[in-house]
């Protein structure tokens, strides 16, 4: 499974409920963009904005840890044989504590069938519960990034 995966960064908010739900149930249900008062940016490159990674070698271990996580992710979906009809564009916000637990992870997913939504919600709930992110923090913090998932061979 190949993913392309770019970084931005944004700051969020609210916490410890580990929760996986698309953008739109979350403004719905006032998480979204409350969130993004909570919880600072990962990293960011704009000058002056705070940021929680802003040594190099932090930022580095983040992204390996954004990227591993990621990839942990798809690996949990493949063995679940949750399979990718065709080659889907996402968007995801993941809300982190400072010991690396998930609290929110928000999706946008782009021509899901509902059904076949419903079935990844079911497994990154499981998911996020199961594995906490890779990189620990002095504080809350958030990442962010689109992320395409490759049609299943």
């Amino acid at each position: 499974m190949k993913v392309v995966l770019s970084f931005l960064l944004l700051t969020s908010y609210i916490g410890y409920s580990q929760i996986a739900m698309p953008f739109e149930e979350a403004k719905k249900k006032g998480i979204s963009p409350k969130v993004d008062s909570i919880y600072k940016s990962a990293i960011d490159s704009r000058e002056g904005y705070p940021a929680v990674f802003k040594k190099e070698k932090d930022i580095e271990r983040h992204t390996e840890a954004y990227y591993n996580y990621i990839r942990g992710f798809m690996g949990f979906l493949e063995k679940n044989n949750f399979k990718w009809e065709e080659t889907t564009r996402s968007f995801n916000r993941i809300y982190i504590q400072p010991n690396g637990t998930i609290d929110y992870f928000l999706y946008q997913l782009k021509g899901l069938k509902p059904e076949k939504e419903k079935e990844f919600r079911r497994l990154l709930s499981i998911y996020i519960k199961e594995h906490k992110f890779g990189n620990t923090a002095p504080e809350k913090f958030a990442q962010c990034s689109p992320v395409t998932y490759s049609k299943s061979s």
